[in-house]
């Protein structure tokens, strides 16, 4: 029974306790992510590591006046357990339920709606500076990783926010680095010295003694600076972020709740920038985390007792694992392919390239603009740069995709996975926009496999016979279907879709995942007399302009379908291409794919379910199709 987390409903509720209260709270909150987790699924190591931190932060700052943000916020768990959302905390990520990331329609203690890296930063100076302009007083606080804070974004904030000056508080949470005693011995006196009101007193006090002294004062104070900034370089660690404006605490430890609570009422009396580091364990109070906390990072349901994965049987491999066995394959037989991930070696599938070709595996970090960009380099020297990276993150990259790689037409293979709906964790991670972002850019080829047979032939065609020009492939996460339900092909010929059934009612355009349903649709139809052709096009750029439009003309009616934001996606392009061919009055077009985007979370199958991507959602919009055309024409 969690005795003291039960009477636990907001913040304030901390405010009674003792520290030896809170430390039990912080275990109680840790039971409480396991139980859930473990059942459906999230990011449990994060979280784990940063449960004292949380309990410190709402116990010393008044949220949701004083805001906290936080960055990605996958590590935000004990913070929704904290600020109301203890009793929910069971409906996690599912649909319907609280998201797995800060929120700012979900509760007023979200500040700031979170999802990507290395944004708390910038977000946080707009909501100090807005703090300032408003004449408030209230306390900005933003928290950031380790790896989060190798982003370009954070670094530009950072260096804008010692520049202004304005007061705001940055707490680094370092989980990768242990404490070592004598280090965090001299760093916790450094910390007194440079908080103490005394010393700013005595500081400003010597050098008004000093400037006031005949001929030689003022060089005795550029003495005394250079001697000051001399053993500030030998003895503060934080010498970097001194040098950025900031004024360095640290390291801290923490999973030590008093010692938190110390250094964050100290950087509240503060004035200007304040970087507090933070020293915690990933995993922390679950073994199987501590010992493995990449892959805890982001895990499905596993059990409690060993930490072992609860798998669901399947004979069909992810696409993920079908592009990372490909590439490695390739990769033996020609020594000029690199590959290229940020922060995504697991998940996007590089995991065996990496062991089995580390001199040609750079894995970037949480840097998706560099990615792209360093393989454009690599590409303009000759090399054969395969990029995987998220959809999602991939967007963030979008002006080097146009103007490093596209402009110049070098040869890089961009790996598009998670393209289409993620699931569970939402809005912030569904790839919804890349048929859209990428399908107008000049030069690029833009491919969509239907099943896992097809990603490998996409992929080596990209990597052996294709023309030297960039080259994008959208892929789902999951499960790649059985073949058998496809037309299987020996080679990929760029343009060139399958006819994969002949009707004459309706013709069905379904984009890469979604021909597996669009094949089941077709059955549906059949029972109800509606016979329907089915193109697998393969590509969205270029478009098989021959087949689609004579098979168009056929049928007259023809639904587009597609896991992606219809607003010029792959609907869009046929439309496009029915205007230029001269056929569009002829043609009745229903486009179906996603049309709000941001909707929320769930499980991948309710989600497709709720955009009707599914065989009875595309039969249902290909049966009004069709009827609403009959209608017309027997009414004229």
């Amino acid at each position: 029974m969690k005795e003291i987390l039960q009477n636990i409903n907001s913040p304030k509720d901390l405010e009674a306790l003792n520290i030896s209260q809170l430390e039990k709270l912080a275990q109680e909150i840790r039971e409480l992510m396991i139980d859930v987790i473990s059942s459906r699924g999230g990011h449990l190591a994060s979280s784990l590591g940063v449960v004292e931190l949380t309990i410190a932060l709402h116990s010393v700052f008044d949220a949701p006046t004083d805001k906290i943000i936080w960055d990605v916020g996958h590590q935000s768990y004990a913070h929704k357990i904290l600020t109301g959302r203890g009793e929910v905390f069971n409906t996690i990520r599912s649909y319907g339920g609280i998201s797995g990331f800060p929120k700012r329609e979900e509760s007023l203690y979200d500040t700031f709606s979170v999802g990507h890296s290395s944004t708390s930063l910038s977000s946080a100076l707009g909501t100090a500076l807005a703090r300032d302009l408003n004449g408030g007083s209230n306390k900005v606080v933003a928290l950031i990783g380790d790896g989060a804070l190798t982003g370009g974004m954070a670094l530009e904030a950072l260096n804008y926010a010692g520049e202004i000056n304005t007061d705001l508080i940055v707490i680094l949470n370092d989980n990768e680095m242990s404490i070592d005693q004598n280090v965090g011995g001299l760093s916790s006196y450094l910390v007194r010295v440079r908080t103490d009101p005394t010393y700013y007193r005595l500081k400003e006090d010597l050098e008004h003694i000093l400037t006031r002294i005949p001929a030689i004062g003022k060089t005795m104070l550029r003495s005394a600076e250079r001697l000051k900034d001399g053993l500030k370089y030998m003895l503060v660690p934080g010498i970097l972020f001194e040098e950025l404006g900031f004024t360095y605490l640290g390291p801290i430890d923490g999973h030590n709740i008093g010692k938190l609570q110390e250094i964050l009422k100290k950087a509240k009396r503060l004035k200007g920038p304040v970087f507090i580091h933070t020293v915690t364990q990933k995993g922390k109070g679950y073994k199987h985390a501590e010992l493995e906390p990449n892959r805890f990072h982001g895990v499905g349901p596993f059990s409690k007792d060993n930490g072992e994965p609860i798998l669901h049987s399947s004979k069909d491999k992810n696409y993920n694992q079908v592009f990372g066995n490909t590439l490695v394959d390739l990769a033996h037989r020609d020594s000029s392919i690199v590959a290229i991930t940020a922060a995504m070696a697991r998940g996007t599938g590089l995991q065996h390239f990496s062991k089995q070709f580390p001199e040609r595996f750079f894995d970037v970090g949480i840097a998706e603009q560099n990615a792209v960009t360093m393989a454009a380099g690599l590409a303009n020297e000759g090399f054969k740069p395969v990029a995987a990276i998220y959809s999602t993150f991939l967007q963030r990259a979008y002006d080097q995709i146009v103007h490093d790689v596209c402009l110049q037409k070098l040869p890089v293979v961009f790996a598009v996975d998670r393209a289409g709906i993620v699931g569970e964790d939402g809005e912030t991670h569904n790839g919804l926009f890349d048929v859209s972002y990428l399908r107008h850019m000049p030069e690029i080829v833009l491919m969509a496999p239907a099943s896992g047979f097809e990603l490998n032939k996409m992929l080596t065609a990209s990597l052996t016979t294709f023309e030297k020009i960039p080259v994008a492939i959208r892929y789902p996460r999951g499960k790649a279907p059985d073949i058998d339900l496809l037309s299987t092909c020996e080679t990929i010929t760029p343009g060139r879709g399958k006819l994969l059934c002949q009707g004459e009612v309706l013709l069905i355009l379904p984009l890469g995942s979604m021909v597996e349903p669009a094949l089941k649709a077709r059955k549906l139809l059949l029972e109800k007399g509606i016979k329907s052709s089915v193109i697998n096009p393969r590509f969205v750029k270029p478009l098989d302009r021959d087949l689609i439009c004579e098979e168009a003309k056929k049928c007259r009616n023809v639904l587009t379908v597609e896991e992606n934001v219809k607003s010029g996606g792959f609907g869009s392009a046929i439309l496009e291409m029915f205007e230029e061919e001269g056929i569009n009055d002829l043609l009745k077009v229903k486009r179906l794919g996603v049309s709000t985007p941001f909707t929320g979370q769930g499980k991948r199958e309710e989600l497709l379910s709720f955009y009707g991507l599914t065989a009875h959602g595309i039969a249902s919009e290909a049966e009004k199709l069709c009827y609403q055309k009959e209608k017309v024409q027997s009414n004229e």
